[in-house]
C-alpha cells in the first residue's frame, strides 16, 4: 500500500533550528524540499551560508571507526558530552598521526634499502669484499653491464688481447652484469674497447661490507628488522583505536547526526521579518507521522507548523513511500524494477505476490523442489534479510501444493498419489481444436482472467487520476473489458457446447465497444466539454483509428496466447525430471541417488531461475502494462528513524 504523504512547512527563530532538527525531525522520516525553490510566493527568502562545524571530526571519527574489527558489535560509550568528543577525535587524530610519520620514515628507510639491494643484486655472484676492490689504489675496476651479444664478441675477438679480466656476474637474456680489472697504465685503452662494445658502468658506493652477496643478505636483514618496527606501530596504532572504540564508536555516531543535522541548512532558507530572523523548512512526512509531530511540538511555542492541504501551495508530485505486510514485502523489489506507482495509482505489489507465486508454482509443482526453494529461500531472507529470497520461499510454498496436485516429489511420479492431474499426459478434447494438453487449456483459460483483473485495476486507477477517457473508453477502460468479456464468454460458450448469443447481441456486445475504442479522443473530449480539432483529417483519423484497432485487437490475441507458457513449463518440468530419472536409473528400480539429488538440485536451480524469470516478463508485459505506469519517485528522508530516540 502506498502511504498517505502530507508536505508541511516548519519555522521558528533562525537560532532554534538545531534544537528542533534534533529534538523533533532527527526522530521522524521526513523528505526535505528545498524552501527557497517550493516557496516561490514568499518574499525576502535567502539561504543558509554556514560551514557545518561537525564535519571534519566526524570524517577523523568515522576514519578510526572504520580501523576498528568489530566495529559493529562495539557498544557505544553514552556518558561523553559534545566536548568530550571533540577532545577524544582530536588526542586520537595526533596520536595516531605521530604513529604515522614514524611509519612513513620507516617506510621511506626500506625503499632506500631496496634501491641499493636492487643495485648490488646483479653482482651477487661476483666473490670479492666489495669494501676493498672499491679502495682499490694500483687495479682500477669497472661495474657495470655488457649487452648480450656484445659479451660474446669481446670473449671470441678480444679478451686474448686486452689486459684486462672480467668478471662475470648475473645474466639474462639481454645483458650480462660484472666487473673488469685493468691496471691503471692500461685503463684508458680498456675503458675506450668496453665503451665501443656498449658497456654500461653502474657505479657503487662505498657503504658496502662483505661480498656482493653478503651485501645484499645484510640488506634484505635490515628491510625485515624494518617491516617489523611497522608491525609493531599497527599494533599500537590498533591497540590505541581499540582502547577507546566505545568512546569512538558514540562520538561517530552522535558526530554524524549533528551533521546531517546542520547540513539541514542546505535545504532551509531565511526569512527576515520585524527584526527577526526566522528560518523556514519544509518536506514531505507520512500523515501519521504529521499527526503525532504536531501533537508533540503543540506546546512548544517556538516552532510553527503548518499543513498545506492544497496542491497547488506547492509544486511537484508526493513521494512514494511503500508500506506492505511482511508477507508481501519482498516483491516490492519487482514493482520497484519497473517503478514505483505515482501517489494516485494503487500499489500492484500484493497483486505481484499473489500472481506471481501461483503462476510460478504452476509452472514448478514438485512437493519436494518447492520445499528446498521455501527452506533455502527463508533461510536465506532471515539471515541476509535478501528480497529475492523471500520471494523465492513463497515461490516455493505454491510450488508445493502444485506438486501435490500433479503429484511429483522429487521428480517421482508413483510415490504420491495426484490430487488434480498431471500434466505430462492428460488431455481434453475441445470442439474445433481437438485433443490438447489440459494445463494448455486451464493456462489460457487462467490468463483471460488475469488480463480482465489488469483491465478493472486500469480502471481503477484511471478513476483515482480523473482520466474519464482511460477509465471508460480506453482498449484496457471499461469498454476493453465489454470486449473482451464478450469474447471470452463466446470462447466458453463455444468451447462447452451451449448455445452462442444471437448475431444482433453479439453485434452489440464486439460492435460497440469497439466503436468507442475507436472513437474514444473526440468522445472524451466531448464528455469534458473541450473543443480540439483534429490535428489529422477524418480520413487520416479513421486509417490510423483503423491501425490502432488492429493492434489492439492483436493485442489482445497475443497477450492472452502468451499465458500458454504456464501450461508449457508445466509439461516440460515433468519431462525433464522424467529424462533425469531415467538417467539416474530409476526406472530399473536401482537408482543411482547421486545422480537422481545431482539431477534435482540441476533442475532446481537452472530451470527455477527460467521459470522465474518467465513469470515475471508475464508480469511486466501481459499484466504491468495494462495498468501501471510506474512512474512515481521514491520517498528520500534525509534521516532515518531512531529506535532509540524514539523510546526515550
Amino acid at each position: 500500500m502506498i502511504v498517505k504523504m502530507k508536505f508541511i512547512n516548519i519555522s521558528g527563530p533562525r537560532g532554534d533550528i538545531d534544537r528542533v532538527t534534533d529534538l523533533y525531525l532527527s526522530r521522524y522520516e521526513i523528505q526535505l524540499e528545498s524552501a527557497l525553490s517550493e516557496l516561490k510566493t514568499v518574499d525576502n527568502l535567502r539561504p543558509f551560508v554556514e560551514i557545518n562545524p561537525y564535519r571534519d571530526a566526524l570524517a577523523k571519527a568515522e576514519e578510526f571507526v572504520g580501523y576498528l574489527p568489530n566495529a559493529d558489535e562495539v557498544a557505544p560509550d553514552t556518558s561523553l558530552g559534545l566536548n568530550d568528543m571533540f577532545e577524544l577525535v582530536r588526542q586520537a587524530g595526533e596520536d595516531y598521526q605521530s604513529m604515522q610519520e614514524k611509519k612513513e620514515k620507516l617506510k621511506k628507510k626500506i625503499e632506500e634499502l631496496r634501491a641499493k639491494q636492487q643495485l648490488i643484486a646483479p653482482f651477487r655472484p661476483v666473490e670479492c669484499d666489495l669494501h676493498r676492490v672499491l679502495n682499490y689504489r694500483y687495479i682500477t675496476y669497472r661495474f657495470g653491464r655488457i649487452a648480450a651479444e656484445f659479451y660474446q664478441k669481446m670473449q671470441k675477438y678480444l679478451m686474448d688481447d686486452l689486459t684486462a679480466i672480467f668478471v662475470e656476474g648475473e645474466h639474462d637474456e639481454s645483458f650480462v652484469y660484472g666487473a673488469y680489472f685493468v691496471a691503471p697504465s692500461e685503463a684508458q685503452k680498456v675503458d675506450a674497447v668496453f665503451r665501443s662494445l656498449h658497456f654500461e658502468r653502474i657505479e657503487l658506493q662505498d657503504e658496502f661490507e662483505g661480498a656482493p652477496a653478503y651485501a645484499y643478505q645484510t640488506l634484505g636483514s635490515e628491510i625485515a628488522r624494518i617491516n617489523l618496527e611497522i608491525e609493531d606501530l599497527d599494533r599500537q596504532a590498533g591497540e590505541m583505536l581499540s582502547d577507546r572504540a566505545p568512546q569512538l564508536v558514540a562520538a561517530r555516531n552522535r558526530l554524524e547526526e549533528l551533521s546531517n543535522n546542520f547540513d539541514v541548512r542546505k535545504l532551509a532558507a531565511r526569512m527576515e521579518e520585524d527584526k527577526e530572523d526566522y528560518y523556514i523548512l519544509c518536506g514531505w512526512m507520512a500523515a501519521d507521522d504529521v499527526e503525532k509531530f504536531t501533537e508533540e511540538i503543540k506546546d512548544d511555542d517556538k516552532v510553527f507548523v503548518v499543513v498545506e492541504d492544497d496542491h497547488d501551495a506547492y509544486f511537484g508530485e508526493p513521494p512514494t513511500k511503500l508500506e506492505n505486510p511482511k508477507l508481501f514485502r519482498p516483491f516490492e523489489m519487482f514493482v520497484q524494477m519497473y517503478g514505483l506507482p505515482a501517489h494516485d495509482e494503487m500499489d500492484p505489489t500484493v497483486f505481484v505476490g499473489l500472481t506471481y507465486s501461483f503462476i510460478f508454482g504452476a509452472m514448478f509443482g514438485d512437493v519436494g523442489q518447492g520445499l528446498l526453494l521455501l527452506l533455502g529461500g527463508a533461510l536465506i531472507y532471515h539471515f541476509k534479510k535478501a528480497p529475492l529470497a523471500g520471494i523465492i520461499a513463497s515461490a516455493g510454498v505454491f510450488s508445493t501444493i502444485f506438486g501435490f496436485l500433479f503429484g511429483s516429489i522429487f521428480g517421482f511420479e508413483d510415490v504420491i498419489p495426484a490430487l488434480w492431474i498431471r500434466p505430462i499426459n492428460h488431455m481434453t478434447t475441445l470442439p474445433f481444436l481437438g485433443k490438447l494438453n489440459t494445463v494448455f487449456i486451464v493456462a489460457v483459460a487462467f490468463g483471460m482472467l488475469l488480463i480482465m483483473v489488469a483491465m478493472v485495476l486500469h480502471i481503477i486507477n484511471a478513476l483515482k487520476s480523473k482520466d474519464v477517457g482511460a477509465a471508460w473508453f480506453d482498449p484496457n477502460g471499461l469498454a476493453g473489458l465489454i470486449f473482451y468479456a464478450a469474447v471470452v464468454a463466446v470462447i466458453i460458450l463455444f468451447m462447452t457446447g451451449r448455445p452462442l448469443p444471437g448475431s444482433i447481441v453479439m453485434a452489440v456486445m464486439f460492435g460497440v465497444p469497439l466503436i468507442v475504442m475507436l472513437f474514444r479522443e473526440p468522445i472524451t473530449h466531448m464528455i469534458e466539454k473541450r473543443t480540439e480539432k483534429m490535428e489529422t483529417g477524418k480520413a487520416m483519423f479513421l486509417v490510423q483509428g483503423f491501425f490502432e484497432m488492429f493492434e489492439t485487437l492483436l493485442s489482445y490475441f497475443s497477450n492472452t496466447i502468451s499465458f500458454i507458457r504456464i501450461g508449457a513449463f508445466a509439461v516440460s518440468h515433468a519431462a525433464i525430471m522424467e529424462v533425469v530419472l531415467q538417467l539416474a536409473g530409476a526406472e530399473s528400480g536401482n537408482p543411482n541417488w547421486i545422480g537422481v539429488i545431482a539431477g534435482n538440485l540441476f533442475v532446481c536451480a537452472f530451470e527455477g531461475l527460467i521459470v522465474g524469470i518467465q513469470v515475471l516478463r508475464l508480469e511486466y508485459y501481459e499484466m504491468f502494462s495494462r495498468f501501471y505506469k510506474g512512474s512515481g519517485h521514491a520517498f528520500d528522508p534525509y534521516t532515518k528513524k531512531s529506535a532509540k530516540k524514539k523510546q526515550k
